[in-house]
């Protein structure tokens, strides 16, 4: 009989115990460890930092669904891996000893390389539901006394379409409140250009996303460094396409949300650099597992994977939902032939699936494979996106709660381009 221990119980690391339970049987044990009791939907957030959704609505306790499928749950962080002896040290001091270990943990969040940046400094955050929580308190009190907007996201950010989605789903909320005329918006970001994405563009991103900050009349800075956040006020410089600084702007703002860089958390960063790259994320080898431990896995937003390009100022590449599925199922299969004593064989599709929110109209698009050049790639908008998001949201919800492994993800990329199957 097998142990296997998950790290991380999100987007990524639910799926994924629930999947390895199933592919491995009963015959074995799967146990996740999250430093949470509860399971939030992450691509929610946008909308709790409105007031669109509360909490509750995409929240609920992780325990009973979990034993309802078998699997053993410990809600306490992990401060320690000792991949040598195949053991995790809680930080209650005790420990957890496995023969597979799957990192899920998600980054950490760098606020502290920019100064004054986080809910700690002086601007608000969509990155957790807590963060999502305080920039509702200070939407409310923001809408009360209007001014000006600073949103996007910073350099070494690699996931810039909650950024995107914000400052539309600020813009459509404003307009709901007859107050959008006594705001100016701008958007900063470290892309090269608008639509980017960390992806190099998905077909016309670039174009669309473009004309739509137009229409909406919110203004944007590219190639953009956040050098630091006083109160009331951002720094930023701007660079050319040499990575030169052309500008340096001083942005007052009544309100400001900026996406923060990743890296890896810090239990795992500290086993070093046999297990992490420099920034602190799992280095993983085509099925998933880490080159020198060849028993620990790792998925989602916590792995090491280049930048798809360089860029005059640094961008991260974005890990999406329908990537991370993928993984789930490469590695509880990779797992099922190591226990059989086969060679693995499971390979995940580095592709990228996204429904982006804009508030009352939305953005989809989809790159096969992630890394450009690519066999697909399709991008559309329409109000069907929004509506389309929020079908997405209560299904992929009641699906984690219900224990469901199907992949939600690919379901619905396919749906909306009313495809069969990709390849």
């Amino acid at each position: 009989m097998a142990h296997v221990v998950v790290i991380g119980a999100s987007t990524g690391g639910l799926p994924a115990a629930y999947e390895i339970k199933e592919v491995l049987g009963g015959g074995h044990d799967v146990t996740v460890v999250s430093h949470s009791p509860d399971f939030h939907f992450v691509p929610s957030n946008p909308w709790v930092a409105v007031g669109w959704r509360k909490r509750s609505d995409i929240s609920f306790a992780l325990e009973e669904p979990l034993k309802r499928k078998g699997i053993k749950f410990v809600p306490s962080p992990v401060v320690e891996i000792n991949p040598d002896n195949n053991q995790v040290v809680l930080a209650n001091k005790s420990t957890l000893d496995y023969d597979y270990l799957v990192i899920a943990t998600g980054p950490k969040l760098a606020f502290d390389e920019v100064e004054g940046l986080g809910p700690n400094g002086h601007t608000q955050s969509v990155c957790t539901v807590d963060h999502a929580e305080k920039a509702y308190e200070s939407w409310k009190a923001f809408c009360e006394n209007p001014g000006r907007i600073v949103v996007g996201a910073v350099q070494l950010a690699s996931c810039f379409g909650p950024a995107y989605e914000y400052a539309m789903i600020m813009d459509t909320d404003l307009r709901k409140r007859s107050i959008r005329d006594k705001v100016p918006m701008t958007f900063v970001t470290s892309e090269p250009y608008i639509g980017h994405l960390g992806l190099g563009g998905v077909g016309d991103s670039k174009g669309m996303l473009e004309s739509e900050l137009r229409n909406r009349h919110i203004s944007w800075i590219t190639n953009a460094k956040v050098t630091k956040v006083e109160a009331g006020k951002m720094f930023v410089d701007e660079h050319d396409a040499d990575g030169k600084v052309i500008k340096q702007h001083e942005l007052p703002f009544d309100y400001s949300m900026m996406l923060p860089a990743f890296k890896g958390v810090e239990a795992v960063n500290a086993v070093g650099e046999k297990l992490v790259n420099p920034r602190g994320f799992v280095k993983v080898d085509q099925y998933q597992r880490n080159p020198n431990w060849k028993n620990i896995y790792s998925l989602g937003v916590c792995i090491a994977i280049p930048p798809v390009e360089v860029t005059p100022v640094p961008t991260g590449t974005p890990k999406t939902g329908y990537m991370i599925e993928s993984m789930v199922t490469a590695i509880a299969h990779n797992i099922e032939h190591d226990l059989k004593g086969e060679a693995p064989e499971k390979v995940a599709t580095w592709s990228a699936f996204c429904l982006a929110d804009m508030g009352d109209t939305g953005a989809a698009f989809i790159a096969v494979p992630q890394i450009p050049p690519r066999n697909i790639t399709w991008f559309k908008k329409g109000k069907w996106v929004h509506w389309s998001k929020i079908a997405f949201e209560k299904y992929f919800i009641r699906n984690m709660k219900k224990g469901v492994t199907e992949p939600a993800y690919q379901k619905a990329a396919l749906k909306v381009m009313g495809l069969n199957r990709l390849k």
